[in-house]
């Protein structure tokens, strides 16, 4: 009892009342959940040699993060000194840049980056569109976030190795920003031919396009719903009883 008349009086100091602002702390710790995870396993590959991290690891590693930061709210170490002996760099096969921010492959032109990213955050969204839509096939209530990791696993193994499918500004500038000024320098802004700006822009175009094509493809087509019409039929027929006369009544019961 005691205790739990201090937990309310302590709530009662701390609980903040503005809405925006417990929305703003509850992003802030979703996407500090997601990005601590996704980049902690890309360090761990990358760091270690891939001895302890590969392709399927960092990708699953970032579709779980996925999952986990959605239930939430929706630190360099030791490890990144010793395996670069203190040189921090963009590209070269010392580099850990990427632990960060995406870079795109050497084979990847910025066109085709940039198709990448918006094909790539059109599925995204499509995607979550039908897991939200309750008038499609649904997810259980509470299951949402664990099959929107899976969309995200399918992405990145699907389409990852191009760029690392950022599809998010979120999750590439503000890391890129980081490692600009914490000694990695302005080329994480000038390497492959000027990247940074197509994980920023090209997922807001996906997401337009995505929201778009399931709405004209699919949302719009949905049945209508029944019950109006029901609702109209019995209302008319209400109407035409009252309208008829009494004999007609029984003559029709008698029928």
């Amino acid at each position: 009892m005691v205790f739990t008349q201090a937990r309310a009086e302590v709530r009662g100091h701390l609980q903040i009342r503005s809405l925006l602002a417990r929305q703003c702390l509850a992003e802030f710790l979703g996407v500090f959940v997601l990005m601590l995870l996704t980049q902690g396993a890309v360090a761990q590959a990358v760091t270690s040699g891939e001895a302890k991290g590969n392709f399927f690891t960092m990708f699953l590693a970032g579709s779980l993060s996925v999952t986990i930061a959605i239930y939430v709210g929706g630190n360099v170490s030791d490890a990144l000194q010793n395996y670069t002996g203190g040189n921090l760099t963009v590209t070269g096969p010392k580099e850990t840049a990427s632990i960060f921010a995406t870079y795109p492959a050497p084979y990847l032109s910025l066109n085709n980056g940039f198709l990448d990213q918006v094909l790539g955050t059109g599925v995204l969204i499509v995607g979550l569109l039908a897991i939200l839509d309750r008038q499609n096939k649904g997810v259980p209530a509470g299951l949402e976030p664990v099959v929107v990791g899976m969309l995200v696993l399918a992405i990145g193994l699907s389409m990852g190795a191009n760029c690392g499918t950022p599809l998010n500004p979120a999750r590439d500038l503000g890391p890129r920003l980081f490692t600009y000024v914490a000694g990695w320098g302005p080329e994480v802004f000038s390497a492959g031919n000027g990247w940074w700006w197509v994980p920023v822009v090209a997922p807001m175009v996906g997401a337009t396009l995505g929201t778009a094509t399931y709405q004209l493809l699919v949302a719009l087509h949905h049945p209508e719903d029944p019950e109006p019409v029901q609702h109209l039929v019995s209302a008319q027929h209400k109407a035409s009883e009252l309208k008829t006369p009494a004999s007609a009544q029984v003559l029709e019961c008698k029928l």
